[in-house]
């Protein structure tokens, strides 16, 4: 049995279809769809109780649903299949306002205890019927026990592998320019105690994560006094809502290794379910194998991984930021040349949006605010926005676009 989530032509339409192939893959009939509120993002069946499954969505909720109050005659559903709504709201005391990300893809570990969610945000540029430009605005990868709404834990690279901070003048990991998918893995065990993820510094990144009882343990609940001492001002936190509890998560901040061999960001990884191999693929033409040995039951005389990954050159920003601003404006076509040429443009224009937007803050970019909040402050923020014409896209015919585009192509 497959779910699916169902998309159109031009966005998704916020429906989770159920398909069984013991009939032949007829299309589901309106007994196997659920229609939401928002473009579901993601769906992901339990691992081993297969009549649950868990799905995300646009918006940014998360949620556990049991199929069989899900589908089926009207009688027989209940409130839309929900057993359990994850907790994705972030707050953080700079802010007077919560911060929603979107929820992009999310995955279970082997036994279903534990998911794990990515949160991010898309926003896009629609320039011509030809050409729509998409940026990803990050959270860090997010750790939840399939039983508890609050989240256990997230993972960043604030450490290199070796336990010191990463040096201020190099990037880590970051999830702000594509849309990313993890895996969990581990030594062909049972117990699949790893996590690895793409990155946008051209890294694949490894965790290992601790027991599920044990980031329970270390996870911080705050009331809203105790809150208010706690951290210093860029601390984040999950809460409900601004006078509601605030969950601290663990920060699981120093990986267990990085994977190298990518020229771009890698944007999928995958374990083997049986090995210690572990695939990566990104915005390039080609699919990486990983293994700690050159050979292995099913490979031989692998190549050794370069130490480092491209790093880039500060002489290189004019001319890809050149590249961007033609692409965005249409005034740069890349039908006439070969794919070779295609792909080295499409990593010069992610390398701008990586220069531009890799620490973007999704408090700035995502706010969130229950109904019935005072919505003042966020008001004033808007007015400041809209005075701010610098950095705006104020019409796509062209007439009126950055002046940094401007100033680039004169």
């Amino acid at each position: 049995m497959l779910l699916l989530k169902s998309e159109r032509a031009i966005s998704e339409d916020g429906t989770i279809r159920r398909y069984d192939w013991r009939q032949g893959g007829a299309p589901p009939s309106s007994q196997d769809i659920i229609q939401t509120e928002n473009e579901v993002t993601d769906v992901k069946f339990h691992p081993t109780m297969e009549h649950l499954f868990a799905d995300s969505d646009g918006s940014g909720r998360v949620f556990l649903r049991d199929s069989r109050m899900a589908f089926g005659s009207l009688p027989k559903r209940s409130n839309e299949g929900i057993v359990r709504r994850y907790n994705t709201k972030l707050t953080k005391k700079t802010y007077s306002h919560l911060s929603h990300p979107e929820a992009s893809s999310i995955t279970f570990d082997k036994d279903g205890s534990c998911l794990l969610v990515f949160l991010s945000l898309a926003y896009f540029f629609l320039l011509s019927v030809e050409l729509t430009v998409f940026e990803w605005q990050h959270y860090l990868p997010t750790i939840f026990s399939v039983s508890d709404p609050n989240p256990l834990a997230v993972l960043s690279g604030k450490n290199l592998p070796d336990g010191t901070p990463v040096p201020s003048n190099q990037t880590t990991y970051s999830n702000s320019c594509t849309m990313k998918h993890g895996s969990f893995g581990g030594p062909g065990l049972d117990n699949d105690d790893m996590y690895a993820a793409g990155s946008d510094d051209f890294y694949c990144y490894i965790w290992r994560i601790p027991p599920l009882p044990q980031l329970m343990d270390q996870r911080e609940i705050y009331t809203e006094k105790r809150w208010s001492v706690y951290g210093d001002a860029s601390t984040i936190a999950f809460t409900e809502g601004r006078h509601e509890p605030k969950i601290a998560p663990v920060e699981l901040s120093t990986p267990l290794d990085r994977l190298t061999g990518h020229n771009s960001i890698v944007n999928t990884t995958l374990f083997h379910p049986h090995f210690l191999h572990i695939v990566t693929a990104g915005v390039e033409n080609s699919i990486l194998l990983h293994s700690p040995t050159p050979s292995s039951p099913c490979t031989q005389n692998l190549q050794r991984s370069p130490e480092n990954v491209r790093v880039l050159k500060d002489e290189d920003a004019e001319e890809d930021r050149r590249l961007y601003y033609r692409t965005l404006l249409g005034a740069h076509s890349p039908h006439a040349e070969d794919n070779e040429a295609i792909e080295r443009n499409e990593r010069r224009t992610l390398r701008i949006i990586i220069r531009e937007e890799g620490q973007v803050d999704c408090f700035e970019t995502r706010p969130w605010r229950s109904d019935g909040e005072d919505s003042s402050d966020e008001d004033n923020d808007e007015e400041d926005e809209d005075d701010d014409s610098d950095t705006l896209l104020l019409d796509i015919s062209g007439e009126e676009v950055f002046p940094r585009i401007r100033m680039f192509l004169n």
